[in-house]
């Protein structure tokens, strides 16, 4: 098991980095999170049954850990909100600012414009642009690792783009009003 687990951790390590960064948006989350990944891998490896790729199977158990990840957090913001004082986590995590090879492309206006349209989206199109657009999966990839069909992760494809389309537009038409005032 040895071999595979560092044949494993060395193709998939930086793509599902990559994948977790952009759920969590903060390095040493999604650094943390492909830890916990390759732990429940490395638990998990022997009832893996073949029945979808590798790829596919490592995304899924990314995907769940993500998940878990941004509940957990919504739930201990709950929490919080009912206490008399007001301050966040965010206030005192210390993060490293040295960007990341993927942060320094996203920097370009364009595409940073884009990246943040995507949090207008919902979680499910999210994912989908994600998977499909920045990780380079298949439909039929993307379909296992979300655990659809194809066909839903088309429609909701086909839904993302459209809705980014829009909030690009609309962002564009507020950017030029204030420029016009």
């Amino acid at each position: 098991m040895g071999e595979e687990f560092e044949r494993l951790y060395e193709t998939y390590h930086h793509t599902l980095f990559q994948y977790l960064f952009y759920m969590v948006r903060n390095r040493e989350i999604a650094e943390e999170l492909v830890q916990e990944v390759y732990i429940k891998v490395l638990h998990s490896y022997q009832s893996f049954q073949g029945k979808s790729s590798e790829k596919t199977w490592l995304y899924s158990v990314a995907k769940h850990v993500g998940i878990d990840w941004i509940r957990s957090q919504t739930r201990k913001k709950r929490k919080w909100e009912g206490k008399q004082f007001e301050w966040s986590e965010r206030e005192f995590e210390i993060q490293d600012h040295s960007p990341l090879p993927e942060e320094i492309l996203v920097q370009k206006d364009e595409i940073q414009q884009i990246y943040q349209t995507l949090k207008m989206c919902t979680e499910d199109q999210q994912q989908v642009i994600i998977l499909r657009y920045i990780q380079m999966l298949s439909i039929s990839e993307t379909a296992d690792v979300l655990g659809w069909t194809e066909s839903k992760v088309k429609t909701t494809q086909h839904r993302a783009i459209k809705a980014l389309k829009q909030h690009l537009e609309n962002s564009y038409k507020y950017s030029v009003k204030e420029v016009s005032e």
